[in-house]
Order: structure tokens, then C-alpha cells, then sequence
């Protein structure tokens, strides 16, 4: 079974309604039939939250946050038991112009040896190092 790195990017894309939800559609009812495995890192779950709260309610956010908790898709937690993650990502936050939230998908992209599912051009940094699947904008 394949795994794949979703960010919020593409959650975003799905749940708007924009150009890439029918792709990340396809990947969640994949997902969904056991054809692959979708992880989300926690940071960027904390992503969508805020961005939702800050551009509709804490409501909106909440109701997203249910609809993202009803899916096929493993959040991968931050805690001690997985620091070489944090220090993955605060290496490409180091060393690359991405956001802290951005880092976290590609670190966890890279660790789980998972293709990162996006359509945010931030991740074109990092695809000499991981393998990403880009989504039409």
C-alpha cells in the first residue's frame, strides 16, 4: 500500500471547492478503499484550523475539523517519541524558504518515504528530496 503526504494545501482545495478538489476526491476515495494510506501532520491540521477561524469563525472551523476527523486520513501527532520529524522540519525551515507548517509536510513526506500531495509551489524546493505530486491550481 502506497503512502502519501496530504497538506493543506490540497484539504483546502478540496473543502473550497477549487480547481484540485476532484483530484484530492479521487485520492480520499482511494484512500478510503485501502488503496493507499493518507497521513496529515498535526501542524498543518493546526494550519487549516486557524486559516478557517481567521477567514470565516471558530464555528467554521470546528465544523472543518469534524469533516477532516470523518476521513481515511492518519494525523501524525508531534510529540517526544517522534522528534526526528521536528528536526527534519526545522532543517528545512533552516535551509529553505518554507513555512513552519510547509516543513512539516515535507519532513513527513520524507521520513515516511510517502509522495507529498500539493499544489502549493513553496514544495519546489524540496522535490530533489521528496517526491511530490503536484495538484492543477
Amino acid at each position: 500500500m502506497a503512502t502519501k503526504v496530504i497538506d493543506s494545501w490540497a484539504l483546502i482545495a478540496f473543502f473550497e471547492d477549487e480547481p484540485a478538489a476532484d483530484e484530492v476526491e479521487k485520492l480520499l476515495i482511494k484512500a478510503e478503499a485501502g488503496t493507499h494510506k493518507l497521513l496529515l501532520c498535526a501542524v498543518n491540521w493546526g494550519e487549516i484550523y486557524y486559516s478557517t477561524m481567521r477567514k470565516v469563525s471558530q464555528a467554521a472551523a470546528e465544523h472543518l475539523a469534524s469533516q477532516i476527523a470523518s476521513l481515511t486520513i492518519e494525523i501524525v501527532g508531534i510529540d517526544e517519541r517522534n522528534l526526528e520529524l521536528v528536526r527534519q522540519a526545522a532543517i528545512y525551515k533552516a535551509t529553505r524558504r518554507l513555512s513552519y507548517a510547509d516543513a512539516f509536510a515535507a519532513a513527513l513526506a520524507k521520513l515516511a518515504h510517502a509522495e507529498l500531495v500539493t499544489g502549493d509551489p513553496e514544495f519546489r524546493q524540496v522535490e530533489n528530496e521528496i517526491k511530490v505530486s503536484w495538484l492543477h491550481r
